[in-house]
Formats: structure tokens, C-alpha cells, sequence
């Protein structure tokens, strides 16, 4: 990073999502003056919420990685004060992927119990099951030491060496789990559900992730530190903005950047879509990258790296996360007899008729079975979704309108609102589609739906401006992530010839919200190594750690039809914390 001489003291953050509050948090703990400025009227950004009626309708976490101690994760969250005093909640069993003809695999995480249930499945896979699952007894001891607070490219040679030999007693294990990939690994069974069960352990498809990936969420959720916190998305994120407040920060919303300002080679400053200019010291794109790279800085200061990058190769297939359609319903009723997670591999009719679905699957959460707060009693909530190309619901918009709204004294600019007849047709004959089919699988559950809601990737993108209603950003494990990380660690999080701008946020690493929050605490070490400033960063003194409840699994569903054990019960907490 280039050298800065003048003491620099304010910041102007692009973006309140979880990597621009995180990024908040650390640089008022470490002296400088921030200013958050979020182009909608909510912090979190993708890790939000919304109310429709009498429910509220959570569209993010479906785990949390860090949500329990023993990592370093969790050290970030508590130091950004995101699970203070909450309760977080863990499901046994993470995921169960259900095939098209009715026969289920459920991914405990408890690897005895995974070998268990995949054996009585699958007794003629027995000797690649055992070593599956004898792999995830190894990662689980591994999850440990894996580093998240220091970012690599700040690691002097003996660091580096530390933190490489603290992972040789895994080396074998993470060689060959980060060189096969899970498309491979899973054809190896013979029993074709496993084989397809397999690739949809993380909910979606993900063809170009390795195994490794798969071992680190089982092992997470295994020690309890994959579950859901209390009060969800939109909780989370106002737990982080109430700690960058005490802390002393600053927050916009409504305020939609349009422009870096630079002079002389320095980012000074941002210009507002309204025409407002507000001047720093510092500027840090906690935003989308496309639109900070290619649009508020017109294309300028891209060394080979980054302009490859965000010309070419961000248009290639497969680089970037694909963007959600997702659908909640709210119910009049429970359902007790229904799966909180099941992802449901489909009849390739169905399949076709769901606008950019990438996979011929759905997940389908119960949502209110973890977060029952969000839900009135009695009732429930469903949230369905599926990775989703954004091409064919753009084709569907015929129009959009904006408006514009005084706030403290300066006129502001709202979303987008898309009106167009053809888009909300789709999105009501795919909202349809979907309920037909979960009513064949789970009697009753049309007829108890009393409250809808849609969103596809243009709704990302109206909210968050995240390129092609991208859910995250830059795909590990492929070229893009793999190339932006090594520009990273050589160069660190900022733009060559461009002095006192740096990114933050998922668009700086790879991966979903842990990675966003360690993406502050690196970006905030590399501008104190810049300023020659020891960072610094501690957990509130006054606030109270999470405690955890874990959900004890219920037996596995059977139709009344089916079973003369009737319904079975749903889950329900124990009583002792993990």
C-alpha cells in the first residue's frame, strides 16, 4: 500500500452492509472519525429483512459461521458486537435433500450420526462413507486454527510459518478435500441418491467447489458454530449498527453515492445521486465492486488484475455468485409434521418452468421453527429460493419509476420501484408452481397460506446495486476469487495510483457474511499499517455473550397416510446449552 504523510482522521464508508459496519466499528475503535453512508433505509444490506402483514420475512441467514467460540470467527462477531445478549439456536441435523422420488438424505453434522444414517442407506457405499465421515472428524479438530483475524498480506515470514505449521497435522486432509470437487467426489458412490444428495449439502449446487468447503459448514455446524442468532437478518445487522454507534460512528441512509471524488490522485470525498459532496480523509467502497470500480471511479486506476477483472472476467459464466429468486409464504397454521430444511431436487418439468433457475432444485426452511419471534404464534413461515440468473426476469420489465423525499433538510433519492405487467406475471405464475408442488409434498400447506411475498435478483439489485443481483460477489475456488485474493495479499485492498481508497465488504474476499466482517478488521489493519498506527480492537466490556439452544431433531416425517405413529413432534429446544 502506498504510504500516506498527512494524519488522516475521517472516513466515508460506501455501504451499510455488513462489511461497511464492520469496517465502521474497527475504525472507530481505532481512532478515525467514520461516516456511513447506505443507499437504503436500513442497515445490513443483503442480511436483511422486511414486514408483509403480520409477518417478517428474514431473507438471509440460514446459518451463521462463528455463531459459537473455539474460532476465530466468533472473536469478530463479538468484537463488532453482532450476537451480544442473543440467543443463538442449532438445528441437528443442517440440511436434508429429498429426491424426486420421495427418498431423503439427512446431513447430520455429527459425524457418527452421519455414518449411521448413510449406512443404512447405503450399506454397498460403506467404505466411502466411513471415509467421509472420518474427514469431517479431522476437519472438525481443524476448524480451530483457522485464521480470519489477521489478514495474510500483513503476515511477516514468521507469522506465515505459524500459521502454516498449525495446519500440518490436517495437510493431508486439506490437500486432497481442495482438489477434488464435490461433482467428483460424489459420483464415486453407487447409490444414485447419494450421488445427487451429496452436491446439495450447502442448500444450492455449487459445481466448481471442492469438498473442502462442504467438510468446513458440517464441522462449523458440528461445534456449534453454524446456527441462527436471534431476531435474524435485519437483527444482526442492527445489533452491529447500535455497536458502531456507541462507539461513536455515523449513519446515512437514502444516501446513494453517484461519484468518488479524486484529486490530485487522492480520493477526497463522495458526491451523492441528489448532487450532495461530503469530503474525507479516507474513502472505502464497502459497496458493490462493479459499481465503486467501473461507475463511481469511471474505470480509472485499474492495474492488468482489476481491469481483467471487472471487464472480462466477471462476464464469464461461473465467476460471480448467481442472485435468488426466493418466495416466502405465511401461514395460518404450523406444521409440525413439515422438515425445517429440505432441499427438494426436482421433476425436470417443474424445473424448466422456473424462470433462470441454474440447478432443478428448491430449498424450502421453515423459517419460524428457529425464529419463531417473527412469526405470531400459531402461524408459520416459509421461505422457498433457488439460485437464479437474472437475464430472464429483465427481459420481463417494461418500466420503472423513482421518486425522490426530504430527509434532514436534503432531498434524497428513493429505490426504483419496477411496475412492469410481464415481471410481476412471472413472478406470480413461479410463486404458484412452487406452492403446487410443496402442497404435494406437505397436504394442506396451499390452502393455509394467508400472506406472499417475491423477490428475484432485480430486487437485489434495486436494494443493494450488487452487479446482476449477485447474492455475494466473487466466486472462491475459481479464477476470479482465486485472482482477486492473490492481488490482495501482494498489493492489499486498494486501487494502484489511487491514494486513500480501499475496499471492503464481500467484493474484497470471497465468501458470505463472516467473510464480509473480517473483510473491516483486515481493511482497518492495512490503513493503521499505513498511518503507522498499532490496530486495536476489543470486545465491548459491558456486553453479554451469546448463549446457545440447540433444537433437538424430531423423528423423521412420515405421511399419517403412511405411518401408524401419526405426526411425529416438532422440534423443540433442550434445555442445556451446547
Amino acid at each position: 500500500m502506498l504510504q500516506v504523510n498527512k494524519q488522516r482522521e475521517s472516513m466515508l464508508i460506501i455501504g451499510g452492509g455488513l462489511g461497511g459496519l464492520s469496517t465502521g466499528c474497527y475504525a472507530q475503535m481505532n481512532g478515525y472519525q467514520a461516516h456511513i453512508l447506505e443507499m437504503h433505509e436500513l442497515p445490513g444490506g443483503c442480511c436483511t429483512a422486511w414486514e408483509k402483514g403480520k409477518f417478517t420475512f428474514d431473507w438471509c441467514i440460514s446459518w451463521l459461521l462463528g455463531s459459537g467460540p473455539g474460532n476465530e470467527m466468533h472473536q469478530i462477531w463479538r468484537e463488532i458486537g453482532g450476537l451480544d445478549g442473543k440467543e443463538i439456536r442449532h438445528p441437528e441435523v443442517f440440511n436434508i435433500v429429498t429426491a424426486s422420488d420421495g427418498r431423503s438424505v439427512r446431513f447430520y453434522s455429527d459425524p457418527d450420526r452421519l455414518e449411521a444414517h448413510l449406512l443404512e442407506l447405503a450399506p454397498g457405499d460403506a467404505k466411502l462413507i466411513r471415509s467421509f465421515c472420518q474427514g469431517l472428524r479431522q476437519f472438525i479438530k481443524c476448524l480451530k486454527v483457522y485464521p480470519f483475524l489477521r489478514p495474510v498480506g500483513l503476515m511477516k515470514r514468521l507469522e506465515r510459518w505459524r500459521m502454516m505449521a498449525s495446519f500440518i497435522p490436517y495437510f493431508n486432509l486439506i490437500r486432497k478435500t481442495i482438489t477434488v470437487l464435490m461433482t467428483d467426489y460424489s459420483a464415486k458412490f453407487k447409490d444414485p441418491l447419494l450421488q445427487e444428495a451429496f452436491n446439495f449439502i450447502l442448500y444450492e449446487k455449487h459445481p466448481k467447489f471442492p469438498v473442502l468447503p462442504f467438510y468446513f459448514q458440517l464441522a462449523a455446524h458440528a461445534t456449534h458454530s453454524a446456527g441462527v442468532p436471534q431476531d435474524g437478518s435485519l437483527g444482526l445487522a442492527r445489533s452491529i449498527e447500535q455497536r458502531f454507534m456507541k462507539l461513536g460512528g455515523r449513519v446515512t441512509y437514502n444516501a446513494k453515492v453517484s461519484e468518488i471524488l479524486v484529486e490530485n490522485d487522492c480520493a477526497i470525498g463522495v458526491r451523492l445521486s441528489n448532487g450532495q459532496e461530503l469530503f474525507a480523509d479516507i474513502v472505502v467502497g464497502a459497496c458493490d465492486g462493479h459499481s465503486a470500480v467501473m461507475k463511481m471511479l469511471g474505470g480509472r486506476y485499474l492495474n492488468d488484475t482489476y481491469r481483467k477483472l471487472y471487464t472480462e472476467t466477471i462476464k464469464q459464466p461461473g465467476m460471480v455468485f448467481p442472485g435468488y429468486f426466493t418466495l416466502f409464504l405465511g401461514l395460518k397454521r404450523e406444521f409440525p409434521e413439515a422438515e425445517y430444511c429440505t432441499t427438494y431436487l426436482l421433476p425436470e418439468a417443474l424445473a424448466a418452468s422456473l424462470p433462470g433457475i441454474r440447478h432443478p432444485s428448491i430449498n424450502v426452511q421453515f423459517r419460524s421453527s428457529l425464529y419463531p419471534e417473527l412469526a405470531p404464534p400459531g402461524t408459520a413461515i416459509v421461505y422457498i429460493s433457488y439460485f437464479c440468473d437474472i437475464d430472464p426476469w429483465r427481459e420481463w420489465v417494461d418500466g420503472e419509476e423513482q421518486s425522490s423525499r426530504i430527509v434532514d433538510g436534503v432531498e434524497v433519492h428513493t429505490l426504483p420501484v419496477h411496475r412492469g405487467n410481464k415481471y410481476q406475471s412471472a413472478k406470480r405464475k413461479t410463486a404458484n408452481a412452487i406452492i403446487d408442488f410443496l402442497d404435494s409434498k406437505i397436504p394442506g400447506l396451499r390452502e393455509a397460506v394467508t400472506t406472499k411475498d417475491t423477490a428475484t435478483p432485480l430486487t437485489q439489485v434495486r436494494y443493494t446495486a450488487n452487479y446482476e443481483g449477485s447474492v455475494l460477489g466473487w466466486q472462491p475456488f475459481v479464477e476470479s476469487g482465486e485472482t482477486l485474493e492473490e492481488e490482495v495479499k501482494r498489493n492489499g485492498p486498494g486501487l494502484p495510483g489511487l491514494k486513500n481508497f480501499y475496499f471492503s465488504g464481500v467484493w474484497a474476499t470471497t465468501g458470505g457474511l463472516i467473510r464480509a466482517a473480517a473483510a473491516g478488521r483486515h481493511v482497518l489493519q492495512f490503513i493503521c499499517k499505513d498511518d503507522a498506527k498499532v490496530f486495536q480492537a476489543h470486545i465491548d466490556p459491558q456486553a453479554s455473550p451469546p448463549t446457545h439452544v440447540v433444537y433437538r431433531e424430531r423423528s423423521p416425517y412420515r405421511h399419517p397416510a403412511h405411518s401408524p405413529e401419526g405426526r411425529p413432534q416438532s422440534m423443540v429446544p433442550s434445555t442445556n446449552p451446547t
